[in-house]
C-alpha cells in the first residue's frame, strides 16, 4: 500500500484540524461551536469544508450516527512536521538552521523556551555521537 503524501492543509482546514486535535471526535456542530467565537464561519461553510477535508483525506468519518463524527486522520505533531518541512524547503532553502535562526529574531523567546532549545540541541548532540 503506497503512501502518498497528504495534502497541506489550508488556513481554515488547520483551524478545523486544531479543534479536532484539541477536542477529540466531533460532530460539524461541535466544530463549529468552537470556532465561532474566533472565526467568522457559518455551519454551512464548516460542514462543506469537513466533506472536503475528508474527501482529501485530511479527516475520517464515522457516518453510523445521525451526526456524523469526524476524527484527523494525522497526528497533530506529524502535520506540524510535514507543514515545517514544506516551509523550511520553501522558504528557507532546505536550512533548518535559517529557520531557526528568523524565528529566534523575529519573536523574543522566553528563558523556558531558550532552556528547551538547549535541552533538545544537547540532547541531538548526543544522538549524533
Amino acid at each position: 500500500m503506497g503512501d502518498k503524501p497528504t495534502p497541506r492543509p489550508t488556513d481554515a482546514e488547520l483551524a478545523i484540524l486544531n479543534v479536532l486535535w484539541e477536542r477529540g471526535p466531533s460532530t460539524v456542530r461541535e466544530v463549529h461551536d468552537a470556532l465561532s467565537p474566533t472565526h467568522d464561519s457559518g455551519y454551512t461553510t464548516v460542514l462543506k469544508l469537513m466533506q472536503i477535508m475528508t474527501d482529501k483525506g485530511l479527516v475520517d468519518r464515522d457516518e453510523r450516527q445521525r451526526a456524523h463524527v469526524y476524527t484527523s486522520r494525522l497526528g497533530e505533531q506529524r502535520t506540524q512536521r510535514q507543514l515545517l518541512g514544506d516551509l523550511i524547503e520553501r522558504a528557507f532553502g532546505g536550512s533548518p538552521a535559517k529557520l531557526v535562526m528568523q524565528a529566534l529574531s523575529t519573536t523574543k523567546a522566553t528563558a523556558e523556551d531558550l532552556s528547551a532549545i538547549r535541552h533538545m540541541l544537547d540532547q541531538m548532540e548526543e544522538e549524533a555521537r
